[in-house]
């Protein structure tokens, strides 16, 4: 696999999670994170979380981005509205191993975080542990993917 750094990371949050945004969007550059910003692009109490986090769970679905994350004021909405979109696997990360584990044994490839839960050092960990893990592949881990790939083809 290419360094996780050499590659595109989308990130998008609502009003709840803008300030949590702007701070991992500084942060991921600083450790030469490309970043492609699916919005807010201001702080508008008015917008809504589905608005910035289909479309980049689309992305991450298309291969587009690497991975993502998204950010609403509890993590919750934002975890639900992605994984409506086939081919991502997105979970509320609110503590470090879940950050790496949901990677290495469930594929993750988009995170969720609460912008009015998590802390900015807390998110920059959670971060960094979920762009720098990789899949196991395993054979059980590949068995129970291929079992949610095939619910998601019925739909």
């Amino acid at each position: 696999m290419a360094n996780p750094s050499s590659l595109k990371i989308g990130i998008c949050a609502d009003h709840g999670g803008f300030e949590l945004k702007e701070n991992i969007t500084r942060f991921l550059r600083k450790q030469n994170y490309e970043l492609l910003d699916f919005g807010a692009t201001e702080l508008n109490n008015d917008d809504d979380f589905p608005d910035f986090v289909i479309p980049l769970a689309n992305s991450v679905a298309q291969g587009e981005v690497y991975r993502g994350i998204a950010i609403c004021g509890s993590g919750v909405g934002a975890c639900i509205a992605a994984n409506k979109i086939a081919g991502v696997r997105a979970a509320l990360i609110t503590e470090h191993f879940s950050a790496h584990q949901g990677v290495e044994d469930d594929d993750m490839n988009l995170i969720c975080l609460g912008g009015r839960i998590t802390g900015f050092a807390s998110a920059e960990e959670l971060a960094l542990t979920f762009l720098k893990a990789e899949f196991i592949g395993a054979e059980r881990h590949l068995r129970r993917l291929q079992k949610i790939q095939k619910v998601e083809k019925k739909l």
